[in-house]
């Protein structure tokens, strides 16, 4: 039994079992990009994990949770002055609301950078459906690397993070962007209206893809599973999303049961690896009895998934009327490093293994119609097929092990349901009894431990020593 409730005090530092909440405690505290590192240091230790993903805009201006402890750089209004960008690092920056900002890259012959961008307007921001910010990759020549991307606030008109994600991609069958040099990151705001003129903050991820060992095919693959299997059943396990990608919440396979505020924006990922295919639905439940309305708001709720390095894979808008609603993401082929050759932006972004991020919003005038309190939120996730041998790559990512499915979501392809069993799954115990494992290893080795040193000190003392 000592064994036991050590292993359980294992767990609990490792991330907890499911419903413990342990993994909230991942969360990290928000901050905002012009808060300085002695600020941000008082905040982290004045803030709980809890309140991470709430905090008011009154103290930060944002309701988004920027990387903790991440370098802050300046936007230049020309290439000659940007400061540069290097992969695996986070950094902290302002979008300015008029003009183009310029950052550095210095990149090689071989690899692949991805940069995403994520623009955070304030939360008492006026904002309309179409503006948004865009993000390229740009040569020492000015030539595009590959096709800008573009993010916009959406029908629901609320302000909420936007990320888009910039390439300069190898190998490449265009003579553009295939040498070692400098290049440059390109970020603007577009569409803007005069309703909202202030700065928004951003944070910027930068990633290193290695060239792969031995040069595979150059296709996309022609079919692939687009069946939508059924959501996991059984009851929702309490779960508490995270404020900001480095601070998203694990999940697994499962239902999982949060709440979520008018103007929230809620992080959680789900490890995907190569061969795998993932699916997931976001319920929304109806307002309370108390609800002042009886509205309409279009696009009130949005469920997006981003791949490890921050692309957007796939989203879709729910209109809300008070009612309980429900949105599940198109069926999306299996994991696989020649997707990336595919026309769509959806097979696309499905090229690598990692962490998946799930993002949940709901929109600020879900308030202004129902009232400012929670909506109880049900996501179920599914991941299925069996993780399959990885491209090879040459070389180390940036940051390292982005590409790598961690302890959760390996063995035996489909980890089955939190709070029900599956045919075909484990009944939710692959990953959980990986962690148990894990824990128990650990537990009886220091047990044994303790034991020795006792045993050892109690024959000095027997001898006199």
């Amino acid at each position: 039994m000592a064994v036991v409730a050590v292993g359980w005090v294992v767990l609990g530092a490792v991330g907890g079992a499911p419903g413990s909440g342990g993994f909230a405690a991942s969360a990290a505290p928000l901050r905002s990009p012009s808060a300085s590192p002695s600020s941000s240091a008082t905040a982290s230790s004045s803030t709980t994990a809890s309140s991470s993903a709430t905090a008011s805009s009154s103290t930060t201006g944002s309701s988004y949770a920027f990387a903790e402890g991440a370098p802050s750089v300046r936007g230049a209004t020309d290439t000659g002055d940007a400061e540069r960008l290097d992969p695996g690092t986070t950094y902290l920056s302002s979008l300015p609301s008029e003009g183009k900002v310029y950052y550095r890259l210095v990149l090689d012959g071989t690899s692949t950078v991805y940069v995403a961008a994520t623009a955070v307007p304030p939360t008492d921001a006026a904002v309309t459906a179409t503006e948004g910010v865009r993000v390229s990759v740009q040569d020492a020549d000015g030539r595009t690397c590959s096709a800008p991307d573009t993010a916009s606030i959406g029908a629901g008109r609320s302000p909420r993070p936007l990320t888009v994600w910039g390439a300069r991609k190898l190998p490449s069958s265009r003579s553009l962007c295939r040498d070692a040099g400098t290049y440059y990151v390109v970020v603007e705001r577009v569409l803007r209206t005069e309703s909202s003129p202030g700065d928004w903050d951003l944070e910027l991820a930068p990633v290193l893809e290695p060239r792969l060992r031995k040069a595979g095919s150059t296709s996309a693959p022609e079919a692939w599973d687009s069946a939508t299997p059924s959501p996991p059943g059984g009851e929702a396990v309490r779960r508490r999303g995270g404020g900001g990608f480095t601070s998203a919440t694990a999940l697994e396979q499962g239902a999982w049961r949060d709440d979520v505020r008018p103007g929230q924006t809620l992080f959680y990922k789900v490890p995907v690896d190569w061969g795998q295919q993932v699916y997931a639905t976001a319920d929304l439940s109806s307002a309370s009895a108390g609800g002042e309305g009886g509205g309409f708001v279009p696009g009130g709720v949005n469920l997006a998934l981003y791949n490890p390095v921050r692309g957007l894979v796939d989203d879709t808008s729910i209109s809300y009327n008070g009612s309980q609603k429900s949105g599940a993401l198109a069926a999306l082929p299996p994991v696989g490093y020649d997707n990336r050759y595919a026309v769509s932006d959806r097979v696309g972004g499905m090229r690598f293994a990692g962490s998946y991020y799930l993002v949940v919003h709901l929109a600020a005038r879900v308030g202004e119609e129902f009232g400012d309190g929670s909506f109880g939120l049900t996501l179920r996730v599914r991941v299925k097929g069996e993780a399959t041998a990885g491209p090879g790559y040459a070389g180390r990512s940036e940051p390292s092990g982005i590409f790598q499915v961690g302890l959760l979501g390996r063995g035996s392809g489909t980890v089955g349901d939190a709070g029900s069993s599956d045919a075909g799954g484990d009944g939710g115990g692959g990953a959980g009894m990986k962690l148990v494992a894990v824990g128990g290893i650990g537990a009886g080795t220091l047990l044994l431990a303790v034991l020795g040193v006792w045993v050892v000190v109690g024959r000095r003392r027997a001898a006199g020593v």
